[in-house]
């Protein structure tokens, strides 16, 4: 379910990732990394909440790009541990280059999510709605999308698409905002836990 992020305690119990996408593997550990005793690290996102994690694989584990591992607190088949949160500065090249595919891969699984996002948005103060919070929606796309909802919801990107004129490709615009919140380029959170 899709929500914007408060401070309360439900909310931040909800915010518990229990798979996360591998978005890159180094089975020697960080290459500036000095310690003699290298442990594997894997730079992944978890799949409800964007959240970018680094983890640390059991013994002999070896993971693929793109590949889901359980991070839940059940039993655990590939993962040894959850270093905690990654910041956006400690992800490798080859984490960059894979995150927006990950990401494209993700709003497309889950599409319905993202069209209720559209279907229910609803103002942020008397002067901001949350759908101005994608990029490239301006007031004008955003009435244009409260008054079609208002007589059927929209059942899909391709539906809104063709209801609003002249509107961005709502997937991307959705992908776009997605992106900028887990590199950290939003002040408001939409997507991201």
């Amino acid at each position: 379910m899709l929500t914007i992020n408060t401070n309360n305690k439900m909310a931040q119990e909800r915010k518990r990732e229990e798979y996360a996408i591998v978005l890159d593997f180094l089975p020697n550990g960080y290459p500036f990394d000095n310690t003699p005793r290298k442990t594997a690290i894997v730079q992944a996102i978890g799949k409800e909440h964007f959240t970018l994690l680094e983890i640390v694989p059991k013994k002999d584990v070896f993971v693929k790009p793109y590949e889901e591992v359980y991070i839940g607190d059940g039993k655990r088949d590939k993962v040894h541990h959850i270093n905690g949160k990654l910041a956006v500065e400690r992800l490798t090249e080859t984490a960059k280059a894979e995150l927006e595919f990950v990401i494209i891969d993700m709003v497309n699984k889950r599409e319905k999510e993202f069209i209720d996002f559209f279907n229910n948005a609803q103002p942020l103060s008397t002067r901001m709605h949350s759908l101005e919070l994608l990029p490239g929606l301006g007031k004008k796309h955003m009435w244009e999308i409260i008054e079609e909802r208002r007589g059927e919801p929209f059942k899909s990107f391709d539906d809104i698409k063709k209801r609003v004129k002249l509107l961005p490709d709502p997937k991307k615009l959705i992908i776009k905002r997605i992106l900028n919140e887990v590199l950290g380029k939003e002040k408001h959170l939409l997507f991201v836990g």
